[in-house]
This record gives structure tokens, C-alpha cells and sequence, in this order.
């Protein structure tokens, strides 16, 4: 459905998760994948939804070259708790104090998603709270020693076994944990392609 509206314009999307791929696909999506690297790098006073809508700004302004019909999407995701932003774990360290800080609490998983064209820029986020049970030492290095969640905010898959097991509470959309709001994306992009 989505797909027949869009079928005069061009899909970009510039990422290289993919779980967003996944769920461009899922969505009947015909997309290019094109991918610039940025350093991403916020002002320090930025909070929450400010910090993803800069930084999903920010990897579209490495695309200079939009043509008449292209739609580019850029985005970005933060685990955002106790008013810091935890971003990918750089190595088994870092990822075990990750989550050995959000072990027992609350925290909350904000995606930004920016939409871009020629004449027009859209940026949309959404957030979820996600609450862990308390984890034991031995559960956060198993889930780090086999699954090697490096790739991800706040150093976990919440489709993964560690979700499965870790989650107690979700308010908000499940999809925009993993990546991706995509009932957002859905309606920013019918909206976009009346226009």
C-alpha cells in the first residue's frame, strides 16, 4: 500500500542497522541504502529527544546532493537514563556497566527519524520506558559473551534473549526500542507522499 504511493519517489535510507532494514522491508518498502559516516557529536546541554533529532539532522547534512524525487532517512536511537545518554557500548567493559546500571530501574529509548527532500525537512521521535528486572553479574556477561550487543544503544537487544529475559514493563511502542518507530515512519511517509 504504502509502496504504490510512494512509487514516484526514491527511498533512501541511511543506515546501516539492520533491524531499520528489516523493518523497511517489512513495511513494503522499495529503498537504496547509502551510507556517510559523521562523527556524532551533540552539545553537551542537549537532553533526551533533542540529543536524536540533532544527531538524525546531522547524517542528513552529509547528503548535499538531493535530486527532485528522493526522500532521504536518516536516524537515530539513545538509551536515555538518569539524565545521561548511553549510546553503543565500545567494548565488553563498557557494555557490562551499562547494563549493570539500568539492572532494576526504568529507563527510556528514544529514536529520532528525519525525513529529508529537496524542499522539505521532517524530523518525528518517539519514547518508550522500559523497565529491567534486577540481573544477576553471571546473566549480563552471558548475554554479552553471546551475543555481542555492540551495535546497540545502551548495549542491548530487546528481540534478543536478554529481552526475553530482562524486561519486566514496556510502555510505548515495542518497535521503537529495536530501532525503529515504524508506526510513526508509516504515517510521516503517507503524509510525504501527497506531498
Amino acid at each position: 500500500m504504502l509502496s504504490k504511493r510512494l512509487q514516484h519517489k526514491n527511498i533512501i535510507l541511511a543506515s546501516g542497522s539492520p533491524r531499520r532494514q528489516f523493518f523497511f522491508k517489512e513495511l513494503g518498502l522499495d529503498f537504496t541504502i547509502q551510507l556517510k559516516p559523521i562523527d556524532e557529536v551533540f552539545p553537551e546541554h542537549y537532553k533526551g529527544a533533542e540529543i536524536t533529532d540533532y544527531l538524525a539532522q546531522l547524517k542528513a547534512a552529509a547528503f548535499k546532493e538531493l535530486q527532485e524525487n528522493d526522500i532521504l532517512i536518516t536516524s537515530d536511537t539513545i538509551v536515555w537514563f538518569q539524565d545521561k545518554a548511553l549510546n553503543k557500548p565500545e567494548d565488553k567493559e563498557e557494555a557490562f556497566e551499562m547494563i549493570s546500571s539500568l539492572s532494576g530501574h526504568t529507563h527510556e529509548v528514544i529514536t529520532s527519524v528525519c525525513f529529508t527532500s529537496p524542499h522539505k525537512q521532517v524530523v518525528i521521535h518517539d519514547t518508550t520506558k522500559v523497565t529491567f528486572k534486577t540481573l544477576t553479574a553471571e546473566e549480563i556477561h552471558y548475554y554479552i559473551d553471546n551475543f555481542q550487543p555492540f551495535d546497540k544503544a545502551g548495549g542491548y537487544g530487546v528481540q534478543e534473549w536478554f529481552g526475553y529475559i530482562a524486561v519486566t514493563r514496556l510502555e510505548g511502542s515495542y518497535f521503537n526500542v529495536m530501532g525503529l518507530p515504524t508506526h510513526k515512519v508509516y504515517e510521516t511517509l503517507m503524509q510525504l507522499a501527497d506531498s
